[in-house]
């Protein structure tokens, strides 16, 4: 097994530094992937890269899931079996890295995703969402196994991730995270949940858009509902 980091950004530069320092105190390399940010954001950007640092950048912003899924080639491309997914924003409480790590050692064929738990400071209307997300997963996998779908720090095996990519058109914005994880689940990739705090700084910038990206998360879900009628025998069947 052979773990790095992936870390999307676009425009999120105040907390990126310190989490590629933690990841690489961690013994990570890190894959920081620039989705197309602006000229002062890149330039800050690419004066990151260091040893075991690599800066690519996107000219023509894809989306978090377009950068996560670039992030993805670089690590197969580099020989790494497994990629740890961390947010540029600070949003992450980053100590959980050894408890993702471990749980990833220890289920080598699984997708560790990082089940959060939150303070305070999440807005009421990101609460609410959030919870209907998870409703229409349940009923997508026809299970309660993935107890939050839209949590971005994860550990995913990129041989099971790989698969998924060549077989379906997976969302490459706001999307990706949901929809991975349920094509994850109907492929039959073990999922093991870890505890994270998340936290919503005080001067976070979302690059979530309210009324583009919950379009795109409806027919997300509505794609996967077709698809779950699809695989209903299987996912009938019994383990």
């Amino acid at each position: 097994m052979k773990i790095c980091a992936v870390v999307p950004s676009y425009n999120h530069v105040s907390a990126i530094g310190g989490t590629i320092a933690r990841l690489r105190d961690a013994g990570l390399w890190v894959f920081v992937v620039d989705d197309g940010s602006a000229p002062d954001a890149a330039r800050l950007l690419r004066s990151l890269e260091s040893p075991g640092v690599v800066v690519s950048r996107l000219e023509v912003n894809q989306g978090k899931g377009g950068a996560v899924v670039e992030g993805f080639r670089l690590a197969r491309e580099g020989g790494f079996t497994h990629a740890v997914q961390v947010d540029a924003d600070g949003q992450h409480d980053l100590d959980a890295i050894p408890s993702l790590l471990a749980a990833a050692r220890e289920n080598p064929d699984a997708l560790i995703a990082g089940r959060p738990v939150f303070d305070r400071s999440m807005p009421l209307g990101r609460r609410i969402g959030r919870w209907i997300t998870h409703v229409w997963v349940w009923i997508e996998t026809l299970s309660t196994r993935i107890g939050d779908s839209m949590c971005g720090f994860r550990v995913y095996p990129l041989a099971a991730v790989d698969l998924v990519l060549r077989t379906a058109r997976v969302g490459r914005r706001m999307d990706f995270d949901t929809e991975i994880i349920v094509r994850l689940a109907w492929l039959g990739t073990p999922i093991v949940e870890v505890p994270v705090r998340v936290t919503y700084p005080p001067v976070n910038s979302s690059n979530f858009r309210m009324w583009a990206d919950n379009v795109r998360i409806s027919w997300m879900h509505t794609r996967l509902v077709c698809g779950m009628l699809l695989r209903l025998p299987s996912l009938l069947r019994p383990a």
